[in-house]
């Protein structure tokens, strides 16, 4: 039996549940007690169709403007002229795929869509990886199994965890090991309202006192856990944030709450298994999508968003008129509607021109032979540019690179991370800001290579290159490139500037990663939440007895619930942590 992590349960979701097993689910004309029910989703990526999806079924009269593609940053891409006879042109992508146990509402919509031969739709399109490997440029690679015994959780057993799962004892010093585990255990049994009030405002470099410590604690343990994993650079990223996805990552290792195994992929594709089948069940079901139409602002009338202004990719100007909007899209481009006009009606949204944004982009190394590496995911502990990788051909079930895709020599894909585009790189000296597009393709292989072909055969052969593809959304003028597609980074301080999904006009809803949600962090998971908060909010104004869209929190561990107690009555009374001692000596 799958476990799920805890359900938001309300008054007004039970009864609007009660309103549907009356009604029935999903019937266009009693999903909403009014006439309105025409809605604007600006945005076709994670966020817009997690939404599109939850409106439709409610009965919502949908239509999807978006600007490049749809499925956002998780979306596959052809590669320009590379198929050849009946092949498929070789799959890009803007960076791999990672499902961990602990998402689900992910899951949920991919059960909902469905699949030819699957019983649980887009779900079963997940595959399970069996181990993690932590390279390093001097041989002493490390493999992990992909989960850890659910052993009652404490300091001890933490402690004693990160030592067998890392190894990492003979490289950090034993009491900066064991003071990371004591800093770790103050997060862990730190009371929400000290996570909000006070870790929210401090950096993860402070809170785990890295400042003084040994190069390998400040390479693994401090920058390992931002730059690999979220892409933030550890002086600027909220340690409630890196914090709380520890504790889910701990969770999910220890099986705790999860949907499925710790740590899934696709089978295929994203698009293939999952962004496809999800568009056309929504356009069978009814809604309408824009292709190429970006959009430029928000008017206003009578207290309400009265139409978007959107130009589609001919230059053609136009007017979007709708009952509810529900805005779609990234951080750095939403902010760019918040006209005088919009920001009287909700002066809150200023802040979110505050909001960080920061590179992780990835490229795509394809391969004249399999090259599978490691059953999971790659870290290369010792890359200045913060890699990680997957190699993708041993997890796509009944297809054949050099059969289905390509010209038919290429064999396998080598996906690959690019966390930290602003550390100088081994070859050229210079950040990937700065490096030419070939600079960074021949820059990024010598991490690779250094890291992987240092003892024994080699993995990766200069003569097994086929080709390379680099994510597009990554541009040049010059000698500087941009970046089309950056990802949020939790700041220090960014949760209180962030929105939540229902704003103070009636009848614009957001829905982005960069929204307050409980998952907190951008991703998928996080985008997808925020859809649903945002449909259910919008349910809420319009008076829909439609049964709201379910929602999940993480799991929390029983066993620090009473010290969270114990820790909020202290908070309160200006203590700190029990545990929150002094700086351990050798």
């Amino acid at each position: 039996m799958e476990q799920r992590g805890q359900r938001r349960l309300t008054r007004r979701t039970l009864l609007g549940a009660a309103g549907a097993t009356a009604v029935g689910y999903g019937t266009p004309a009693l999903a909403t007690n009014r006439t309105a029910r025409r809605v604007a989703v600006l945005g076709g990526g994670m966020a817009g169709l997690a939404a599109a999806h939850e409106l439709v079924e409610r009965g919502f009269d949908v239509t999807v403007h978006e600007r490049k593609a749809l499925g956002g940053k998780a979306r596959s891409m052809p590669v320009p002229g590379t198929g050849t006879g009946a092949r498929r042109p070789l799959p890009g992508e803007h960076g791999f795929r990672f499902f961990p146990g602990f998402y689900h509402h992910v899951p949920d919509s991919m059960r909902r869509i469905p699949y030819q031969g699957n019983s649980n739709g887009v779900w079963d399109n997940l595959v399970d990886t069996s181990a993690t490997r932590f390279s390093r440029a001097d041989g002493e690679d490390t493999t992990v199994p992909s989960r850890v015994d659910p052993v009652l959780l404490s300091l001890d057993t933490l402690q004693q965890t990160l030592v067998s799962a890392l190894k990492l004892g003979t490289r950090i010093p034993p009491h900066e090991l064991a003071e990371f585990a004591q800093r770790f255990w103050v997060f862990l049994t730190s009371s929400d309202a000290r996570r909000f009030g006070q870790w929210d405002y401090v950096s993860w470099w402070d809170f785990v006192r890295a400042e003084g410590k040994s190069e390998e604690y400040q390479k693994l343990l401090v920058k390992g856990l931002t730059r690999t994993v979220v892409a933030a650079k550890e002086e600027v990223a909220s340690c409630r944030t890196i914090g709380y996805m520890g504790e889910a990552f701990l969770m999910n290792n220890m099986g705790r709450g999860n949907d499925g195994e710790w740590d899934r992929l696709l089978n295929a594709p994203t698009n293939e298994a999952w962004i496809d089948p999800w568009v056309s069940l929504l356009r069978e079901r009814g809604v309408r999508f824009r292709i190429g139409h970006t959009v430029e602002g928000l008017e206003v009338s009578g207290g309400r968003i009265s139409a978007a202004r959107v130009r589609d990719s001919s230059g053609q100007a136009s007017r979007v008129e709708a009952d509810w909007f529900v805005c779609a899209m990234p951080v750095e481009r939403v902010v760019n509607l918040w006209s005088a006009d919009v920001r009287a009606l909700d002066p809150s949204l200023e802040s979110t021109r505050e909001l960080v944004v920061d590179w992780m982009n990835g490229i795509q190394f394809y391969l004249k032979r399999p090259t599978p590496i490691t059953p999971g995911h790659i870290s290369y502990i010792d890359a200045p540019w913060a890699l990680t990788s997957i190699s993708q051909a041993q997890f796509w079930d009944g297809r054949d690179f050099s059969r289905d895709y390509g010209d038919g020599t290429v064999r396998d894909c080598l996906s690959v991370d690019i966390s930290d585009w602003d550390t100088p790189g081994i070859v050229y000296g210079k950040p990937a800001k700065r490096c030419t597009r070939e600079e960074v393709v021949r820059e990024v292989w010598a991490q690779l290579t250094g890291h992987l072909n240092d003892v024994g055969e080699p993995h990766l052969r200069d003569a097994d290159l086929h080709s390379w593809f680099l994510d597009p959304a990554i541009t040049w003028t010059g000698d500087r490139n941009a970046n089309d597609e950056p990802l949020l980074i939790n700041s220090v301080g960014s949760w209180v500037k962030r929105p939540k999904a229902h704003t103070a006009i009636p009848n614009l809803f957001l829905s982005g990663d960069y929204v307050q949600t409980n998952v907190d962090l951008a991703t998928m998971e996080g985008a997808n939440e925020s859809a649903r908060a945002a449909v259910n909010a919008l349910l809420d104004e319009s008076g829909s007895s439609a049964p709201r869209a379910e929602m999940w929190t993480l799991h929390r561990p029983e066993e620090t619930e009473a010290l969270k107690q114990v820790d909020e009555q202290r908070y309160r009374n200006g203590q700190p942590n029990l545990f929150d001692t002094p700086p351990l000596t050798p």
